[in-house]
């Protein structure tokens, strides 16, 4: 895990997340307008008021990213978060979601929320082990999200 740099979004890094969401999303379920909307550009969908994606790298390769993305009243969503399958298992997705927790504190956010899938049980372990927690579900653009955790800050 000590390989394993996080870097902040730059253009450059667009296609490969993208790659890593749309490899992650298409193993369990169907990419989504949503999804393909913030994938194809994030400088639009994403980064406006402080929002941010954080990627890691090992070496030259980028194996993993994570998104936060502002949602005014409710805070800031952690959103499209993928490792790829040959980097699971290692930590980076917990380094991941420390990073953009912790990003989330220094621009002065209050609560982080996400929603995910009750059948991806490492994602979940590994989100309450943070401190996030279950909380009642609202509408949502995913047809795949069974599952709205939250965090104050």
């Amino acid at each position: 895990m000590n390989d394993v740099s996080i870097i902040p979004y730059s253009p450059d890094y667009q296609p490969d997340f993208k790659r890593l969401n749309i490899e992650w999303i298409s193993r369990f379920f169907t990419v989504e307008p949503h999804d393909l909307e913030q994938l194809d550009h994030p400088e639009l969908h994403i980064m406006p008021n402080d929002g941010q994606i954080f990627f890691a790298g090992i070496g030259d390769e980028i194996v993993g990213c994570v998104a936060m993305v502002n949602m005014g009243e409710t805070g800031f969503e952690l959103a499209k978060m993928a490792v790829s399958p040959t980097a699971q298992g290692k930590g980076i997705g917990k380094k991941l979601c420390l990073t953009a927790i912790d990003y989330a504190r220094q621009v002065g956010v209050r609560n982080v929320w996400l929603e995910s899938n009750r059948i991806l049980t490492p994602a979940l372990t590994m989100y309450a082990s943070v401190g996030f927690r279950e909380v009642p579900s609202v509408p949502t653009p995913y047809s795949r999200a069974d599952i709205r955790m939250e965090m104050a800050l």
